[in-house]
């Protein structure tokens, strides 16, 4: 009886420490130091025998870890709505006054962000009804950074359709852009290239970016592209069926999964 009981205290307590759930200390200090050591010895024995339990604990705490890292990522939206849809760091396309709202962090230079832009403006286009939000986190290094330097610089001259087609031409070129094929790209657009070059390194233009990254590593952003929509946050280039989805979940219950 005491071997069992013991044994049943070294399954729990292994459980306790494995998922990260303390011990009660009344428990703890009701064994004698001959039964604690006892316990351990239980412990071991059990893991020994049953390797497996290790694995099932382990996948059990990632569950949880998951869990809370999508509540503290749904908490940070909430936190971060304003500063998501702010016309200072970011480019309004579709209807500005849409019921639903579409975020995209992109970088220049990113695969899937240009993979991931005939979606977005497939979206913009059909969906009368959707404000979508363009802002630059240039993450894949000082090309990038250079390029959205210029891509902010012209959105103060370039505005609504003229800046969306500019930033779609940008978006669907090959190749590495950095600073200077943007300016080219700004130049065929019609931006003023002088007032540009001054612009880009100006104080306000490197805000806009500083603010963004920083936004992004309060969201737990880790990649590009990566869409905020309603309550969720959906990482790469999934697809346009996968968005659409979203949205008109978005629509039908306020959330971007709707329950039951």
């Amino acid at each position: 009886m005491i071997f069992s009981s013991l044994r049943r205290l070294a399954l729990a307590g292994f459980a306790a420490c494995a998922l990260g759930v303390a011990v009660a200390p009344a428990q703890a200090q009701s064994l004698s130091a001959e039964q604690r050591s006892a316990v351990v010895e239980l412990i071991k024995e059990t893991l020994l025998k049953n390797p497996e339990l290790i694995q099932e604990a382990l996948v059990e705490l990632e569950k949880r870890n998951q869990v809370a890292q999508v509540e503290a990522q749904r908490n940070a939206l909430s936190a971060e709505k304003a500063s998501l849809t702010d016309p200072a760091t970011s480019v309004i396309a579709g209807n500005p006054q849409g019921d639903v709202t579409l975020v995209e962090f992109m970088d220049y230079n990113c695969g899937f962000c240009k993979r991931a832009m005939e979606d977005v403006r497939a979206l913009a286009k059909d969906d009368a009804k959707l404000k979508v939000v363009i802002k630059d986190f240039p993450i894949l290094g000082p090309d990038s950074v250079e390029a959205s330097r210029v891509a902010i610089a012209v959105k103060n001259q370039l505005q609504g359709q003229k800046y969306w087609d500019f930033h779609l031409k940008l978006m669907a070129t090959k190749g590495r852009i950095n600073g200077a094929k943007a300016l080219e790209i700004a130049k065929e657009a019609g931006a003023d290239i002088e007032r540009v070059k001054k612009e880009i390194d100006a104080p306000a233009t490197r805000a806009v970016i500083e603010q963004t990254v920083a936004l992004g590593d309060r969201l737990g952003l880790t990649g590009t592209p990566a869409f905020i929509i309603g309550d969720e946050v959906v990482f790469g280039a999934v697809g346009q069926a996968a968005l659409k989805q979203k949205i008109e979940a978005v629509r039908k219950c306020g959330k971007a999964t709707c329950s039951g």
